[in-house]
Formats: structure tokens, sequence, C-alpha cells
């Protein structure tokens, strides 16, 4: 396909070491990680996201969290988001807060996979990338 570039597909690997996928961390890089619900749960997940609590959106935009959104495909989750000051930052500033702990402990019931064996998120990695050119003013 013409005007598409394809990046390394690292091996996603199952553990610490060789193979391992890890986030692109710098400011403004675009960030994907995967969740898996429980079934019968994607209802009660898209209501508590439609009313996500004001003091969350406003701990991810203290954390520097832009662009961000989550897809669902049946139970499968795919979250893609960018950071202001990297993801390394986001993650220490909403691991930090009461209020992510809130919310985190409110979903736990609806998934049935947020992470690895090793605690890391379950990370998409990049295989195909189209800039594409913005369409004119």
């Amino acid at each position: 396909m013409n005007g598409g570039s394809r990046l390394p597909a690292p091996d996603p690997g199952t553990g610490s070491g060789a193979g391992r996928v890890t986030p692109p961390t710098g400011p403004g890089e675009q960030v994907c990680h995967l969740y898996r619900l429980r079934p019968g749960a994607e209802a009660e997940y898209e209501r508590r996201h439609a009313d996500l609590w004001p003091e969350m959106a406003a701990l991810l935009d203290t954390a520097g969290v832009y662009d961000y959104h989550i897809y669902r495909h049946g139970l499968l989750l795919i979250c893609v988001l960018r950071t202001r000051w990297g993801f390394n930052h986001a993650r220490r500033v909403t691991g930090a807060s009461e209020v992510q702990a809130r919310w985190t402990a409110s979903l736990a019931h609806l998934f049935a996979e947020i992470a690895d064996a090793d605690g890391e998120p379950l990370w998409g990695y990049p295989v195909f990338h189209h800039p594409g050119r913005p369409p004119a003013p």
C-alpha cells in the first residue's frame, strides 16, 4: 500500500526481559493498552464512563493525559491516549491519587483481564501507521 509505513513489530512476550512490549514514554507519543471485560459487563462499563466523575477527569488533566479514547469490540477494550509530559509522569500522578484508587476499585468487578503476569498493562504496539495529510483549511 503506498503512503503507509510498516513499523517494526516487537515480540509481545509474556513476561519480563527480552521481547517485552513497552509503551512509548515521550511527551505526545501515542500509547495503547487493552482490557478485557467480563461477559455481561459491557453496559455498566459504558454507563460508568458516560458518567465519568468530574474529579477523575480533573486528575487526567493534572496528569497531562489528552486525546484519550476508549474503543470497545465485544469484551475487548482498546485504550489510546497521549500525554503532555510522558506516560511515566502520567502513571506516577494517577498512581499516587486516591481518586484513581477509588475509580479503579469501583470498576474492578467489570474486568476479566487488565494486566500481564508481571502487573504491566496489556500494551498494544503499532504495526502500521499512515500519517496522511490533513484536509486543506
